[in-house]
């Protein structure tokens, strides 16, 4: 909590700075809709020697650029259609209240409860970031762009001119000369930064693999459910001691205790002590009711929670160590386990039971469900984890977990600029590129320039949708 005062106040004294600065040169700047643009000459003279003096090496690298740009333009239409899809047809949206189309602010998991989905991303991270990755991105438009003879204009920093502490930067290139160049020169140019962005994300990930290795200790197994069952509702034949005979799903739920953490549930011979999700699937075109149901286990029965660091003083750092230590003992016997909640340690003795499926077997009843993909989630999937699933890990120093959350932001920051950046929509470098590829195939501008306006509006629509949506999901 001391960090995130320091870190407010570091908010404030910056955009403090910014609105001064802005103040005091404001003869130098430029409005341009929302931003405030302030024209440098930084950097023009680098870009412009790198430019020129690799000039073969960045031709040679334009190929791979625009490849990467048709990629990162269909993998981006992709995730977006199948999120609207997704968000459309289910009921995520009556699950996580927050925008679907969330800008990426400071403090944004605290304030929209999403601690346990993020890392915290003070402003200290989106400041330090957001130079790596705008200096990254334009700089990499600007040296392809002289390698084609287009001239710099002007470097410079954009800032929100309703909050300057949120800025960007920009470099500025000769349009007149943009549009008189081949296409792949241009196509080369638009594509140049988000193609750096993707290189600096994985340079990134690797520096945050490396630290993870060496500053992390495997000291535990996190679990994020108790064991379950999904079973037609109308098998149930009592609740709470209520005998039913093939009941509706609303005659079940109408039983259940509220605000109760056990439920009795029989089905047939197997005893059940709650409830974990109520719903409908199809099978063979008819709709049957289902329900998860939690088995009576021993570890929902003592309230185990979600971190086990040892069972009878044997260290367990993995899913497969967990296992290899229950087998060394019989359905009721009696163990004890270290655990953490909510940061503090506990023991707890606990007797295994038999399992469900095989009596000769001890059973402690946890379990271990992926998260649903998101789109955070798809994307970052595509690289190797730098940590264990189900792995409970301990920083071997207090700084541990600040630089390895930072090193994690810029990383994600660079890959979501660099897909966002490539959406074929308006300003974005994804909408030229698009115009320029039709205009390449079709050799018709007329043609080109509507395939963009609808693409441009088709996406603007799908965006509209999940938000009015989102909005009808608090009603």
């Amino acid at each position: 909590m001391n960090f995130i005062i320091y870190d407010i106040f570091l908010l404030i004294l910056f955009a403090l700075f910014a609105s001064i600065f802005l103040y005091k040169n404001r003869v130098n700047l430029k409005k341009e809709g929302i931003l405030f643009l302030y024209k440098t000459k930084w950097g023009i003279k680098l870009i412009d020697y790198i430019g020129e003096k690799y000039k073969s090496v960045l031709n040679f690298l334009s190929y791979i650029s625009i490849g990467f740009g048709y990629i990162l333009m269909t993998g981006m239409l992709f995730i977006l259609f199948q999120t609207v899809y997704l968000y459309l047809t289910t009921s995520i949206s009556q699950v996580i209240k927050i925008p679907p189309v969330a800008p990426l602010i400071p403090y944004f998991p605290k304030l929209f409860g999403l601690q346990s989905l993020f890392p915290p991303f003070y402003f200290i991270y989106f400041l330090i970031a957001l130079l790596i990755v705008a200096t990254v991105h334009e700089f990499s438009h600007g040296i392809f762009a002289r390698k084609s003879g287009i001239k710099i204009k002007s470097t410079g920093f954009a800032f929100f001119k309703y909050f300057p502490a949120f800025f960007g930067a920009f470099v500025e290139q000769d349009e007149q000369q943009m549009e008189k160049s081949k296409k792949f020169d241009q196509m080369g140019v638009l594509s140049a930064g988000v193609f750096a962005n993707i290189i600096a994300a994985i340079l990134f990930y690797v520096i945050l693999f490396w630290f993870f290795s060496f500053a992390f200790t495997a000291s535990g197994i996190t679990f994020n459910t108790y064991a379950y069952e999904i079973l037609p509702v109308a098998s149930i034949t009592s609740v709470n001691g209520v005998i039913l005979n093939n009941p509706s799903i609303e005659e079940f739920a109408s039983q259940l205790k509220e605000n109760e953490t056990f439920n009795k549930i029989h089905v047939e011979e197997k005893n059940y002590v709650g409830v974990k999700s109520i719903g409908t699937i199809k099978t063979d075109g008819q709709e049957i009711s289902i329900a998860a149901l939690y088995y009576d286990s021993p570890a929902i029965n003592s309230n185990l929670s979600e971190i086990i660091r040892e069972i009878n003083n044997v260290k367990i750092d993995s899913i497969e160590k967990l296992q290899e230590e229950l087998e060394k003992y019989s359905p009721g016997e009696e163990i004890e386990i270290m655990a953490i909640e909510k940061g503090v340690v506990s023991v707890k003795e606990i007797i295994l039971t038999a399992h469900p499926e095989n009596e000769e077997v001890a059973w402690l009843g946890i379990g271990f469900i992926n998260p649903k993909e998101g789109i955070l989630n798809k994307i970052i999937g595509f690289f190797p984890s730098y940590k264990k699933p189900n792995v409970y890990y301990e920083p071997n120093n207090n700084s541990s977990v600040f630089i390895k959350d930072f090193l994690w932001w810029i990383f994600v920051i660079n890959l979501l600029v660099a897909l966002f950046n490539m959406l074929p929509v308006g300003i974005l470098d994804g909408g030229r590129f698009f115009y320029l590829t039709v205009l390449g195939i079709t050799k018709s501008e007329k043609i080109a320039k509507r395939s963009f306006k609808i693409m441009t509006q088709l996406i603007l629509l799908l965006f509209i949708a999940i938000m009015i949506k989102w909005v009808f999901s608090f009603l």
